[in-house]
C-alpha cells in the first residue's frame, strides 16, 4: 500500500467515526457539533452522578441540532421497567431510534436489572420503536465478569437481534493494542458471533487519565504488556495525547483483510469531547502527515 493509499484509507475510516459526549457538555453542544461532519453519531454517556432524564434531554438536544444521537441506557441505574419505557418513548418521539445498552458498574442495582441482556429481554426497545441497539464488547475482558459469561451474554444478544429484527451492533471498550481487537474478533468468529463492530478508541487523552480509565475499564492485558517493556511505556508517553498510532494500525489490519465485521471507530473523549471532535475533523480533512514507516501520523497544528 502506498503512503497516499494509506492516508486515503485513514481519512475514509475516520469519516465513519462516532464520538461520545456527556450531560456535562450540554452547555456547549453547538461548539461541540461545529467541527463535526454532518451525520456524525454522538453517543451520550451516563456518568454516575447524573440522571437518566439528563441523558435523554441532552440526546434530544443533539438530535435537534441535526446529529444522530445514541444515549446510553445503564441497566443498573434503572429503577423500573416503567422508567425504561418512558425514556425510550420520549427518545423515539424526538426522532431517536438508537441506544447503547450497558450493564453498569454500580455494585447494587437501583431496580430490577443487573445486565443489558435483562433490559433487552423486556422487549421495551422493540415495543418503543428503537430499531438500532448497541451493546458493549470487552476485547480484554471485564474486571468483574468471567469471560464465559461475557461470551454467553453476547451470543444471547445476537439471538435476540435475529429474533426481533433489531439492528444490533457492538461498541468495544477502548484498547491500547490493535492485536487485542483482532484476537477478540477471531474469538467472536469461532463462537459464531458476527455482529457489526465499532472499535472503541481513546481520543486525545493525557497519559495519566488514559491509564486511569484503562484500569477502570479492565484494559489489563495491554497495561501488563507495557509494564514489562520500558520502551513501550516511553512510546505510550510520547503519544499519550493522540490516538494516531492505534488508528493507523487498525486501518492497516483491515486493509490486509482482517476485521470483516468492523464498521467504524468510536472515540471516547474521557472528558475531552470538544478536543476529540476538533482532532477528528482534522483527520477527516486529511490535515495530517504520516511518519516514514507509515506506522502513525501527526495531525497538523
Amino acid at each position: 500500500m502506498t503512503r497516499a493509499e494509506l492516508q486515503d484509507r485513514i481519512v475514509a475510516f475516520a469519516g465513519r467515526a462516532s464520538i461520545e459526549a456527556t450531560p456535562h457538555d450540554e452547555g456547549r453542544l453547538r461548539e461541540l457539533t461545529a467541527p463535526l461532519r454532518p451525520g456524525t453519531a454522538i453517543y451520550v454517556a451516563h456518568p454516575p452522578r447524573w440522571l437518566l432524564q439528563d441523558v435523554v434531554r441532552v440526546a434530544i438536544r443533539i438530535r435537534e441540532l441535526g446529529f444522530p444521537a445514541c444515549p446510553h441506557i445503564v441497566a443498573r441505574a434503572l429503577t423500573s421497567e416503567r422508567q425504561l419505557r418512558l425514556a425510550l418513548s420520549e427518545l423515539r418521539a424526538a426522532g431517536i431510534e438508537q441506544v447503547l445498552l450497558v450493564g453498569g458498574d454500580t455494585p447494587v442495582p437501583a431496580g430490577p436489572y443487573s445486565s443489558a441482556l435483562q433490559v433487552l429481554e423486556t422487549g421495551a426497545t422493540v415495543d418503543c420503536g428503537i430499531t438500532t441497539v448497541a451493546v458493549a464488547g470487552h476485547p480484554e475482558g471485564h474486571p468483574s465478569i468471567a469471560p464465559g459469561l461475557l461470551w454467553d451474554a453476547l451470543r444471547a444478544k445476537q439471538a435476540f437481534a435475529l429474533r426481533t429484527a433489531t439492528n444490533l451492533q457492538v461498541v468495544t471498550q477502548f484498547v491500547l493494542s490493535p492485536d487485542a481487537i483482532f484476537d477478540w474478533l477471531r474469538n467472536c468468529e469461532a463462537r459464531g458471533i458476527a455482529l457489526p463492530t465499532q472499535v472503541g478508541l481513546a481520543g486525545p487523552t493525557p497519559l495519566a487519565k488514559l491509564v486511569h480509565f484503562a484500569m477502570k475499564c479492565g484494559v489489563g492485558a495491554s497495561l501488563r504488556s507495557l509494564s514489562r517493556n520500558a520502551g513501550a511505556w516511553a512510546s505510550l508517553a510520547m503519544k499519550a495525547t493522540t490516538p494516531e498510532e492505534m488508528l493507523t494500525a487498525l486501518v492497516r489490519h483491515c486493509a490486509a483483510g482482517e476485521g470483516a465485521t468492523i464498521v467504524q471507530p468510536h472515540f471516547f473523549g474521557f472528558g475531552g469531547s470538544l478536543e476529540t471532535a476538533r482532532w477528528l475533523r482534522k483527520v477527516i480533512d486529511g490535515a495530517f502527515d504520516l511518519n516514514e514507516e507509515g506506522s502513525r501520523f501527526f495531525v497538523r497544528s
